[in-house]
Formats: C-alpha cells, structure tokens, sequence
C-alpha cells in the first residue's frame, strides 16, 4: 500500500484519540501527531485531555502546538480546512466503538476522508461505504491486505536491490521498532543520504513510508514474498532503505511475522531495538523477555543478516559496554545520527 496514491502530503488533519492518547493504546495517533510526512495534524480529539497540548500531554520539546479537544465539532472549529480524519486509536477487538461513530460522520460531512486502522474494515460496510459516497468523501482501511493476485511465495529476489537495506528487530513488542525506523530514516535525509522506508505496521503507514502493509493481515506463506515487493520497490528509486521489523524472533507469540520481515527484507544490517529495563513481555505476563543477545544469536542463526547497532531506551554507554554493540537513544538529542553513524560504518 502507498497511501501517497491516495493522499497528498501535509493533508490538514484531524486525529481520533478518544481516551488513549497518552496511553500505549494511543501510540498510532501519538505517531501520526509526531511523525507524519502526509498527514498534518492540526487538532487531537481526547475529552479526557481536552484542554491541553501535544507538548503538554507528551512532555515534549520542539512539537508543534497542536490542541487537544473533546470532540470532532471542536476540531473542526479549529480547523475547518481538515480534509482527513486519521482514527489513532485500534481498541480491544478492533471493532468501532458505538460511541465514536457520530464523531466520525460528523468529520465526513465536513468532507473529511476516513483513514482507518481497525481490525474490521469500513469501507467493506454499506452502511459506511454509502455515507462515504453521499458526502463525497474516501474510507481508507490501512489494514486491508493485498488482493490474492498480488501476493506470492518469497524467492530471494531482495538480494538483488540495488540499495543498503537495513531493517530494524526488537527484543519485544513495542520496544519503538517504528520509531527507531523513522528516526534513522529522517536522519539519513538530513544527512543528505537518497533513503526511503518501508512500513510493517499501520502507525508506520500513516506516518508517510514510500511503502507498506500491515504484515499480520497477510497469511503467511506469502508474507515474506510481500515484504520482498515492498523492499525492491523502495529500492528502485533510493541508496537506503530502511525496514520496520515486528515483535520479536523469541517471541512465542508473533516470531511467525517477525522472520518474515526478516527473510524478505534480506538485510544487509539489522538495528536492534531494545527496552533494558522489561522484564515481562508486553501483555503477555506469562511470558519473558529473551534480551539482546539472546535475540542476537536468533538472528544470525536463521539469516545471513548481522546485527550491528543497538536502540536503547536506556544509558547508550552502558548498553553498549554490556552488548558489545555499538548503542543510541534516538529519543536523545544526536541519538539517532549516532546510531546512523554506526550503521554506516557497518555497511
């Protein structure tokens, strides 16, 4: 999917958050608010915060002033130019809350665009679709998977990009695979490096990667040959591409997608991306962390890919030391140039 097909960048845009945006639930919306390259978040809607700021609610520095409101009404009052309404929250089942459901028509006879990361897809609604056609409006649901004619087993075709591919690997879920991808990727820009990205997941998606999916609506026999199409296809047209990865290979849950990403994308290098201080897996309570070497020797042993720098939340010094790899914070000021810098080197 390139939602570039769909959208021009900097879209004035109003994000749904309703009661997660400072919660782990919020973290598409937090993403698109921070990050995004097409959507230009100009009000986020969360009555539990209304009154506030991005920066305020973050804690933050440098972000854009962007209100926080309670409702799409408000928003719109801000922002009558909104032209799409990116919804920032998948909550538990994926399903559309009843509650939000005003809101959402409301953006879309304002002549807002839906984009959509829920589990169940609008568009695919009549109900939806029909409202969508009155008032003039697009429902895009960024977790749809490729038609079956597009889809293919993985040939190893990857190794043939004419570009360094560098993907990114976590010791867990949401330890900031997306966020580490990104911040490399607008790194390497600045530093005047040709680099594109590609995303796994939908944050990333909404965010503005030149390509993605989201992988875990692919079934799997064919999730490595997508993950293949979406890495040439970024390589064509730039010298760096860089990979969002998904979960984690020692994680007995999800390790099924994450080798998938790691085989189609053939890296050249791989960043891992670590919290330190997490014991238990997120959400699974059950269920440990491997850690970093453990993760390491995974890695290595089922791909000719080598992990060369390593994404902290904690002291970089002291991961460093511990691991033996090269480490950054990239929510720190020169973080994610530094760990670029390693990843250059390596390459």
């Amino acid at each position: 999917m390139n939602l570039y097909d769909t959208f021009d960048a900097d879209v004035p845009t109003i994000v749904l958050a309703e009661g997660e945006f400072d919660t782990a639930g919020g973290k598409t919306a937090r993403g698109v608010v921070l990050h995004s390259e097409l959507f230009d978040a100009r009000a986020v809607v969360d009555s539990t915060l209304a009154g506030s700021a991005v920066g305020e609610v973050l804690d933050c520095e440098g972000v854009v002033d962007v209100p926080v409101v309670a409702t799409v009404e408000d928003a719109l009052d801000h922002c009558p130019e909104a032209e799409a309404l990116v919804i920032g929250v998948s909550p538990a089942g994926g399903e559309l809350p009843a509650a939000w459901e005003a809101e959402i028509r409301t953006a879309m006879k304002a002549g807002c665009d839906v984009v959509s990361g829920l589990h169940e897809f609008l568009g695919e609604q009549p109900e939806w679709s029909e409202f969508a056609d009155t008032w003039g409006v697009e429902i895009v649901d960024v977790r749809k998977p490729p038609s079956e004619s597009d889809l293919r087993v993985g040939d190893g075709r990857a190794a043939d990009a004419d570009a360094d591919v560098v993907v990114t690997m976590g010791t867990d879920c949401a330890v900031g695979k997306r966020t580490t991808t990104f911040e490399l990727y607008r790194a390497a820009r600045d530093a005047g490096i040709d680099a594109g990205w590609v995303a796994t997941g939908q944050t990333g998606l909404m965010v503005g990667a030149q390509r993605g999916l989201v992988v875990d609506r692919v079934p799997a026999d064919f999730t490595a040959g997508a993950v293949e199409d979406l890495v040439t296809a970024v390589a064509e047209d730039h010298d760096l591409v860089f990979v969002e990865g998904q979960a984690s290979l020692t994680h007995r849950a999800y390790a099924g997608v994450t080798l998938a990403v790691l085989h189609g994308s053939d890296a050249d290098a791989v960043v891992m991306v670590d919290d330190p201080d997490r014991e238990e897996r997120t959400h699974f309570d059950r269920l440990t962390v491997a850690g970093v070497e453990a993760e390491r020797r995974a890695i290595e042993a089922v791909s000719d890919s080598q992990v060369v720098a390593l994404s902290t939340w904690g002291d970089p010094a002291v991961e460093g030391d511990r691991h033996g790899l090269p480490a950054a914070n990239v929510y720190h000021s020169e973080g994610a140039s530094d760990l670029l810098d390693s990843v250059l080197e390596a390459l």
